[in-house]
């Protein structure tokens, strides 16, 4: 059984940091980096930062996340790359923004640890909320059908192991039809569903990652 998600995160914040320092999505970042240009981005469920990277440049930044010590090394990783960022404790399903805030946003791998399809349509719902008309968002989940979890339910506890002991994180696995029709249910129009860049086999549905390019329409 999945730990509190919020202590997990709090505990591994410092391992995460060390192990996780740069975005395994970099290359993913760094293409939107171009394409959007400039302008205020939001990062849900930011973590320790690194995914803030390759917008440090031209980008007005903004990040949430529900773990403090989480945020504490955010603040530490902008200190150490030297970018500004406005950070946020606050839940992803109740944003601290008024509507149409954000010119664009990205969420790397944060969907899949909320718990109840009602739940995690309220923080889809949350995103275009937040997002100007015409605006695009990123988002990342692990899909269901990676081969490590072919025999394995929807929803599975991911050891997490921390000097001697080991906690569990909470994981809902995705189906590519799955997301794009809860990112369609929230009102967004899927631009790319895709796997991630160092997947290199020409049927996605066996990727780790699946990704979303997605755009606020209307």
């Amino acid at each position: 059984m999945a730990d509190d998600s919020k202590d997990v995160f709090n505990q591994i914040a410092p391992g995460w940091y060390s192990f996780r320092h740069r975005s395994i999505f970099g290359r993913e970042l760094t293409i939107l980096a171009r394409r959007w240009r400039d302008g205020n981005l939001l990062n849900l469920g930011c973590a320790h930062g690194p995914d803030f990277f390759p917008f440090r440049h031209s980008f007005e930044l903004y990040g949430v996340d529900f773990s403090p010590e989480m945020l504490n090394l955010a603040r530490r990783y902008a200190q150490k790359y030297s970018f500004e960022v406005a950070l946020s404790l606050a839940d992803v399903r109740h944003l601290p923004y008024p509507n149409g805030t954000f010119d664009w946003a990205v969420s790397v791998a944060t969907y899949h640890h909320i718990e109840g399809r009602a739940e995690r349509q309220k923080a889809l719902n949350e995103l275009r909320r937040v997002l100007k008309p015409g605006s695009e968002a990123f988002i990342t989940v692990w899909n269901r059908w990676q081969p490590r979890f072919w025999f394995k339910p929807k929803e599975v506890s991911v050891p997490w192991r921390k000097k001697g002991k080991t906690l569990y994180r909470y994981y809902y696995l995705f189906s590519y039809a799955e997301l794009e029709k809860l990112a369609r249910s929230a009102g967004f129009e899927v631009i790319k569903s895709f796997p991630e860049n160092s997947y290199h086999f020409p049927v996605k549905l066996f990727s780790r990652n699946i990704c979303l390019l997605l755009k606020k329409s209307g």
